[in-house]
């Protein structure tokens, strides 16, 4: 009779498999094809098991299913990589209820990209979806069950009974061990300091300090790989070879899909090919690696082949079947084998050179997040005085007084009329080993006055370095004034580039890579470690994580390592990353909200009658204006969410795996300023939403904003160089008497020579490039990413909001009253346009858009 009433309650149950096979970029990798359909034929196939979230009965696992016709199912062994779909059919016990869970076991030879599983009917539930998307390797690889949860958010508290141990040993996985060599099948996240920038077996050159871990040189942490130490220095890892790439550990699903990777190969053969033809002409030139006139410059963008941009060439180019093809033959107008013309010479050739121009890119250029308000006159420093002297300005009142529309210095800094772009304190510290390499550079104090148009008008530049007895003893300064005829005006536009100089450096290494890239990725590695996937914090801020310890890896590996691209096209050479370790010593994580930042740097006063509680010093500040906007969505949105979950401060608190999370970020992942008090408990909800806002923010729209504007603004080196070889002329001198015959080579030669200039703008061309994969903020992979109705009412709420601010964007640039929205080189800002409304996947050098992610 029981066997009977078992029979009764069995139902078969069908269900649909998502998944696309292991390929190699676009292509199948027919060696595992055929060899996982041998697989198949021999009875070893892939196997699921469903796991009951109700079921009062212990251990409800149901019956072992397959996927079905397998070989005749499966694609092309030629076509592009593409998802395929399989049949499944569950016999499913009634009493056992919904499932929330399932187990999949590959006894293929190769592994495959689970993306999902969908239950046809669950009698008396409906359908049941679970998004998976990971990487699924042969079952022999692993010392545990995969286990795949529905796409139902929990707290752990509220976690179904029979989910509870599967949530809890899938955390004790990805945590690991803590030690050995990390493989790829591997999907263990956990940290190590930035060790292995070195190579010190190569020779002293080579060696890098331990970055992380210590007072001198504290640093976020990275993910770990596990790679053995060199033999030379036992606290630096080893480092692979330049061409294996693709052997980096990273978490297999933290790679780069294989659209993502086919358009970073695309970006870098094109760009190397970019590179190579000018060295190639210049071998031929009569000053080999160097820039005569700017007109030489111009031709790295003229001439070749400009690929047709019409509609019919369009169709044809979405007929190529392979992304790695398309991406060469892009059909937006690009010319083949030359670096596309950059925005800020499209209008004019010679616009980049106004003052107007130089002060407007300090509040809508690619590092518009540095310039602060003066509050004292001459401006000080907060160096150590017992070890760097005096350090306080050397510019007087003579200097500046006559240019402030009639006002007094006081009068003037009462009005907040009184701005400065301060490089001074960064970079002191380390001038002297700077100039000590063929850099030869200042440390910069750029004053700015506001007009009443709204626009700033540079009021002069102190250019310093450390006394020539010894750092303990101050600064040696010069400082210059604005200048419209004759060599004096020579010598302001060099005063521009040496700040410009100065400007590119620490824009590259701090507001891009540090207070981006590397403080994000301690954020991923606790939230995969400690908040379960089931978590609605962890569903929250995943998609804020895609590609970043991807990136970050990559970039370890070939830009910001000893020799990389980054040390040999920016100023401070081998010192840009312990000079971004100083840097760090300062970050203060609730300051990176973006009203928190700007009452920090003085550019907004509080104030409840103005939108976001603040009153902006500058009104047309387009990074702040459209910035306020974007931070206010996105806090709505997190405080939507957050409220949905945790309906008080008292769930926060009793949230194990959510303080967990909080305590590891501080004690591991930031653990070199664990100490500061700025750090919260996390025992509100107010603390919860905010910390979120700020970790969407830096992926987001901070990233956004000091990234994919690097091309437009800096792919024409002269605007934004990046090194400078010489000192300012003196009276007197042979270059002084150069400078004042020929302006134009006396500049060309001070900044970027030509390879440096090329291997720059080609460095910038990748990372200011869109992927056609791209998602963007307000758009997600899959509309079922969660169950719970009130989120997804939220999250369109926020898109919807979004989609308000790129029309208020445009009608900004639009406004003529706006002159800080466009410049002199008519550039409109939409570095913050956040592009949800794009779905056409098309990518490119657009200037535009806000990825969800840091992964580029």
């Amino acid at each position: 009779m029981e066997v009977i009433q078992k029979l009764e309650r069995r139902r078969e149950v069908r269900g649909r498999v998502t998944l696309m096979k292991k390929g190699l970029l676009d292509f199948h990798d027919i060696k595992a094809n055929i060899l996982d359909r041998i697989h198949e034929l021999l009875g070893r196939g892939v196997s699921l098991q469903l796991i009951s979230a109700t079921s009062p009965n212990p251990g409800p696992i149901g019956e072992v299913a397959y996927l079905e016709k397998w070989v005749s199912t499966i694609s092309s062994l030629t076509t592009p990589a593409t998802d395929v779909e399989f049949s499944i059919t569950f016999d499913w016990d009634e009493t056992m209820g919904v499932p929330g869970a399932f187990i999949i076991k590959n006894h293929h030879h190769s592994q495959f990209y689970l993306k999902t599983l969908t239950i046809e009917h669950i009698p008396g539930h409906g359908p049941v979806k679970f998004l998976c998307n990971s990487w699924v390797y042969p079952v022999h690889r692993y010392a545990y069950d995969r286990v795949f949860f529905a796409n139902k958010a929990y707290l752990p508290c509220e976690t179904p009974e029979p989910l509870r141990r599967f949530r809890e040993q899938e955390l004790i996985v990805l945590r690991g061990k803590g030690f050995g060599r990390l493989k790829e099948w591997d999907r263990v996240y956990d940290y190590a300091c930035y060790n292995d920038l070195g190579s010190p077996d190569n020779g002293p050159n080579s060696a890098r300090p331990v970055l992380g871990g210590g007072s001198q040189f504290p640093y976020p942490r990275r993910g770990r790989t596990g790679r053995p130490h060199t033999k030379t220095d036992p606290k630096t890892e080893s480092r692979l070879p330049l061409l294996c790439v693709k052997k980096i550990y990273v978490p297999r699903d933290e790679q780069f899909g294989h659209v993502k990777f086919s358009d970073f190969l695309a970006y870098a053969v094109k760009s190397v090919s970019q590179v190579m033809l000018p060295e190639i002409t210049s071998l031929c030139d009569k000053t080999f690696n160097e820039f005569d006139t700017f007109e030489d410059v111009l031709r790295i963008y003229k001439g070749c082949i400009k690929l047709p941009s019409d509609s019919l060439v369009k169709k044809l180019r979405e007929l190529v079947p392979y992304e790695l093809v398309r991406e060469l033959i892009r059909n937006d107008g690009e010319r083949f084998l030359k670096f596309p013309l950059p925005d800020v010479i499209k209008e004019s050739k010679r616009a980049w050179r106004t003052d107007e121009e130089f002060a407007r890119e300090m509040l809508a250029g690619v590092n518009p997040v540095i310039i602060q308000r003066l509050q004292d006159f001459p401006p000080v420093s907060k160096l150590d005085p017992n070890a760097y002297g005096d350090q306080t300005s050397s510019i007087r009142a003579t200097d500046i007084e006559n240019s402030l529309d009639g006002l007094t210095i006081n009068e003037a800094i009462q009005e907040k009329k009184l701005f400065i772009l301060d490089h001074h304190d960064a970079l002191m510290p380390y001038i002297s080993r700077i100039n000590s390499t063929n850099t030869k550079t200042y440390a910069s104090r750029t004053l700015l006055f506001l007009q009443d148009d709204g626009t700033l008008k540079p009021l002069a530049i102190e250019l310093s370095l450390p006394h020539p007895q010894g750092e303990q003893h101050g600064a040696v300064s010069k400082v210059f004034v604005p200048a419209k005829e004759g060599s004096a005006a020579s010598v302001w536009q060099l005063a521009k580039a040496y700040v410009a100089v100065n400007d590119s450096g620490y824009h590259q290494l701090v507001s891009h890579w540090l207070h981006s890239h590397a403080v994000i990725e301690p954020f991923v590695i606790a939230t995969h470690r400690q908040l379960s996937i089931l978590h609605p914090i962890y569903k929250l801020l995943k998609p804020h994580f895609k590609d970043t310890m991807h990136i970050n890896a990559l970039a370890r590996h070939l830009l910001i390592s000893a020799g990389g691209v980054l040390e040999k096209t920016v100023f401070p050479g081998k010192f840009s990353m312990e000079m971004s370790a100083f840097t760090y010593k300062s970050w203060v994580f609730p300051d990176q909200a973006l009203p928190a930042d700007l009452l920090k740097r003085g550019m907004a006063v509080q104030d409840s009658s103005y939108p976001h509680g603040l009153k902006l010093v500058i009104e047309d500040y387009p990074y702040a204006v459209d910035g306020l906007e974007i931070w206010e969505a996105i806090e709505t949105w997190v405080t939507e969410y957050c409220n949905f979950y945790y309906t008080s401060s008292e769930m926060v608190e009793e949230d194990d795996e959510l303080q967990n999370w909080w305590k590891e970020i501080r004690n591991e992942g930031h653990g070199d300023l664990k100490d500061r008090p700025w750090w919260g408990e996390m025992k509100t909800r107010e603390e919860l939403i905010q910390s979120c806002t700020i970790i969407i923010w830096l992926a987001s729209a901070f990233h956004a904003a000091v990234n994919f504007g690097q091309y437009p603004y800096a792919g024409y080196l002269p605007n934004r160089p990046t090194v400078s070889r010489r000192f300012m002329p003196e009276l007197g001198t042979p270059e002084y008497e150069e400078l004042k015959s020929n302006p134009d080579l006396a500049f060309l030669k001070t900044i970027t020579a030509q390879f440096q200039t090329l291997l720059g703008v080609s460095l910038i061309e990748i990372l200011s490039r869109h992927s056609t994969e791209e998602v963007y903020l307000g758009q997600s992979e899959n509309t079922e990413w969660t169950l719970d109705v009130e989120p997804l009412k939220a999250f369109d709420r926020f898109s919807e909001k979004l989609m308000e601010i790129e029309s208020n964007i445009t009608k900004r640039n639009k406004d003529e009253r706006l002159k800080n929205r466009n410049g002199p080189v008519k550039v409109p800002y939409t570095l913050l346009y956040p592009n949800t409304s794009d779905h056409s996947k098309e990518g490119g050098l657009t200037g535009k858009g806000i990825p969800n992610s840091i992964s580029i």
